[in-house]
């Protein structure tokens, strides 16, 4: 007796079709799983057939083997209970044959109760494209797969309820897709940060090309504050971005059935005692680390030269290709990593070193020693740093509200807007990953802007990196201002977000 199920699988952050084939053939009783399971799916033997007899099924006394194809790919999770209990029953005899447009994914309780599993929406994604109309899940995990297009997913509680569905005895309601939520009441508002207007303009332009910056200054400035509130003037997740960031999430366990889809931009703030492999991802079946997590958001790190260098110099790639390679034993997988890279950090080791007060007591030795364990590479890698200057009583005092975050954001979305159809068939979203090709053509300078911008590669010795995302942030504030063209006082403002010196704090 032989019968197939279809289910999925996930490697990375994408599915694949998996059928599972079962056998039952004369002979003394075993139960066998081949196609390269893990423990996990081995242990599936007996969560099946305690889930078949506690149902009122017979479970077969024959020799039983279940392959999951294809068989050279490596199979891991509890995902594949479900089709292996269908794929069983319709081989005895107990269900009829299931359809070729079906497919199923679950673990089960020993009592036949569906409970939630890994990677879903990316299965979801994988079952349409494999041309797979119907797909049963647990219900736990509906309201993800339910964003996947032109699929109809099946939320489901226990197998008597699905049996009964298979059967026509009660048929089990279609999931629909619901709205994301909306967060922007939790995030903090730029109306409670006291002055600090030019950090609050170097993250507007930040948030409007897409561009990495780092925060220099005192302890209680409010670089982590501000910085906590970017996510607020970031333009809106499309549909598109909202899967990607969740598949992401999916498959590293950080979805639930109260938020299935993540719809509003990441923000992970990992601490500085995070390992490489906890920022690029790893394991022994290879998963996302934090800069894939801030897919498509922001990565902050505070108190950036406490981080080990070695966790520092991952970022390099990722930051210039939007993607990260990781290669383990088990096999080598590509995670997105496409973020905005935004970094606060004290001038010195004590945090004081040119406050007014004069209560730092650092060497100019241990300043350089302490800026020094950022490399000159990285720094290359960040567009805009912006010094945050310690408030004084009267500043603090003001009690006139700040603009708030709600005005910041139209005028980022407006920049976005005029990104979006510039590099409509370029392909690049904002101005931070503007191509050679589009930096020749929409970053050219007039004569003017050309001798400010020799002048300032001379004299601060700049680098071909640095002179790219220089045009680039120019791009960025001329498109703020409304500008077709990079005008001299665009290049100016962007000069002078690159004229921290590190080697004099």
């Amino acid at each position: 007796m032989f019968s197939s199920v279809k289910s999925l699988g996930v490697t990375g952050v994408g599915g694949y079709e998996v059928l599972v084939e079962v056998y039952i053939s004369t002979g003394l009783p075993a139960f066998d799983i081949v196609g390269l399971p893990d423990a996990a799916v081995k242990e599936a033997r007996e969560r099946v057939r305690a889930a078949i007899k506690n149902n009122g099924f017979k479970f077969p006394v024959s020799r039983l083997t279940i392959n999951l194809a294809p068989a050279d790919k490596k199979k891991a999770g509890t995902v594949y209970d479900l089709p292996m209990l269908v794929a069983i029953l319709s081989a005895g005899g107990d269900l009829g044959r299931i359809g070729e447009d079906c497919a199923f994914i679950g673990e089960l309780s020993l009592m036949g109760e569906l409970r939630a599993v890994q990677g879903v929406l990316p299965m979801a994604i994988a079952a349409q494209r494999a041309g797979i109309k119907k797909l049963f899940v647990p219900e736990e995990n509906a309201a993800e797969a339910a964003f996947a297009d032109e699929i109809e997913i099946y939320p489901v509680k226990t197998v008597h309820q699905l049996i009964r569905h298979l059967s026509g005895e009660e048929l089990i309601e279609a999931a629909q897709p619901t709205a994301p939520e909306s967060y922007e009441s939790s995030l903090g508002d730029f109306a409670d940060v006291k002055a600090q207007e030019n950090v609050k303009r170097a993250l507007e332009i930040a948030a409007a090309g897409g561009h990495n910056i780092l925060i220099v200054g005192p302890p209680g400035a409010g670089k982590s504050m501000m910085a906590k509130r970017l996510p607020g003037i970031l333009p809106d997740m499309s549909k598109a971005e909202m899967i990607e960031s969740t598949e992401i999430y999916s498959v590293s366990g950080l979805t639930s059935k109260s938020s299935p889809i993540v719809a509003q931009r990441p923000f992970r703030a990992p601490h500085h005692t995070v390992s490489a492999a906890g920022l690029s991802g790893g394991g022994a079946v290879p998963k996302p680390g934090e800069i894939s997590l801030a897919h498509n958001g922001v990565l902050f790190l505070d108190e950036l030269p406490e981080f080990r260098s070695d966790a520092l110099e991952v970022l390099r790639q990722p930051m210039e290709d939007g993607e990260v390679t990781v290669s383990r034993v088990a096999g080598t997988l590509t995670f997105p990593a496409r973020f905005m890279l935004v970094c606060a950090m004290n001038p010195c080791k004590c945090g004081w070193f040119g406050h007014p007060s004069g209560r730092c007591k650092c060497s100019e030795h241990e300043v350089r020693r302490y800026h020094s364990r950022i490399s000159g590479p990285l720094l290359d890698r960040i567009d805009l740093i912006v010094e945050v200057p310690a408030l004084d009583y009267e500043e603090l005092r003001r009690k006139k509200p700040a603009e708030s975050s709600a005005e910041i954001k139209k005028r980022v979305n407006a920049a976005r807007e005029v990104q979006r159809k510039r590099f409509e068939d370029d392909g690049s979203m904002s101005n931070s990953r503007i191509s050679p090709k589009a930096l020749r053509q929409h970053c050219a300078l007039d004569e003017e802007g050309e001798g400010l911008m020799k002048a300032a590669f001379d004299s601060m010795g700049l680098s071909a990196r640095s002179y790219d995302r220089i045009l680039r942030v120019a791009r960025t504030i001329a498109d703020l201002e409304g500008s077709e063209t990079i005008q001299s006082q665009h290049l100016a403002e962007a000069i002078q977000y690159r004229t921290y010196d590190f080697r004099e704090g």
